[in-house]
């Protein structure tokens, strides 16, 4: 018989509740010695040969409670809190009354369960968060540098803060003015900012540098060091998704749907999953459509081109962006790298040269 034990887990502790041959409540600290505490009981439960499973909530110190328990040999499932509505929507909210809960719906493998990446991808993702951080940070300082030289009246230029040329002519036009010390701190910052992304950019390149996955999705026109890494931080294990809808619906790119009786509606993306993941298949979009000279003939670029006319180039960016999922679905499970020849159509590409002939013919 197993003993199902429910853990509401917080920052400082955490409360559970066992069903079983002895149901019970307990309550221990997030510190070496509760967890202690804690197994120690899970031990006394299993004791006599019972299997012990446990149950927590997906929340920031998840993964190291469930290391904790992996390591003494306890099963540990993590729930998806986004499937698994019944705590938050409950009228009594507290911390065993939660507990029991969990321990309840575990107990009748009725529990939607959550996605762990591996510590390999963790990593990755963090360093790619600071970067995020900085990025937006840098950004933050060049819009109160802009807003400042806008209320002193200056010619006002986006590309005249990109380069040190451009910021040594806004202080020598600031010299002596008062906000002239104002804006050379700013200056300082963004190129303190400015090192501290490059070094933690070397620092994402020399992680990655093996990685078969990032080396993979670079041989994709537009793909570069942050979007390949995006990519292969938040996908992790490719062979969780049984099919590419599963992928595109997990980056939040499958449109809803709500079909009862003869009535059916379709809306915009879900937006559910990573937003970083989200992001970077529409960078990869926007850096294919840069790319002309290489992808103006995919199948891909043409439909994109077309529906620009008729919808609007955001939608047209967010539907090639759920194809390039497919692209990358496939690329990733069978381990082959990107095609051209295989995102051109032949006859339009004859046709189109046949086309190219004829005028210079004419001309």
């Amino acid at each position: 018989m197993a003993i199902s034990v429910g853990v509401d887990l917080h920052k400082t502790q955490f409360t559970y509740c066992c069903r079983g041959p002895e149901s019970m409540f307990g309550k221990c600290l997030t510190t070496p010695a509760g967890y202690a505490q804690f197994l120690n009981e899970m031990q006394r439960l299993g004791a006599g040969g019972e299997r012990v499973q446990l149950a927590v909530e997906s929340t920031g110190n998840t993964r190291f409670f469930k290391s904790q328990m992996t390591a003494a040999g306890l099963a540990v499932t993590v729930i998806n809190p986004l499937k698994f509505k019944v705590i938050n929507e409950s009228v009594k909210k507290t911390d065993r009354h939660d507990a029991a809960t969990i321990a309840e719906f575990l107990e009748k493998d009725m529990l939607p369960e959550a996605w762990l990446c591996s510590e390999e991808s963790e990593t990755i993702r963090r360093l790619l968060k600071s970067r995020q951080v900085l990025v937006r940070t840098e950004v933050a300082v060049k819009n109160q540098i802009h807003g400042l030289l806008t209320s002193l009246g200056m010619e006002d230029k986006k590309s005249s803060l990109q380069s040190k040329r451009g910021r040594k002519e806004i202080l020598s036009t600031l010299e002596g003015a008062q906000n002239g010390l104002v804006v050379h701190t700013l200056f300082t910052t963004i190129e303190m900012i400015e090192g501290q992304v490059k070094a933690l950019e070397k620092d994402l390149e020399e992680l990655v540098k093996d990685d078969k996955v990032v080396s993979l999705l670079r041989t994709m026109p537009g793909c570069g060091l942050i979007t390949a890494s995006l990519i292969r931080a938040y996908t992790d294990d490719i062979r969780r998704f049984r099919t590419f809808k599963q992928y595109s619906a997990y980056a939040g790119l499958a449109p809803w749907v709500q079909c009862s009786n003869e009535t059916s509606h379709y809306g915009s993306i879900t937006k559910r999953g990573p937003e970083q993941l989200r992001t970077a298949m529409v960078q990869l979009v926007l850096g294919m459509v840069r790319m002309k000279k290489k992808t103006l003939r995919y199948r891909l670029m043409e439909r994109y081109q077309i529906m620009k006319q008729e919808k609007g180039s955001g939608k047209s960016i967010i539907a090639t962006a759920r194809k390039l999922s497919k692209v990358i679905y496939f690329m990733l499970v069978t381990g082959r790298e990107f095609d051209p020849s295989l995102m051109i159509d032949k006859k339009l590409s004859e046709k189109a040269d046949a086309m190219q002939a004829s005028f210079k013919q004419s001309a």
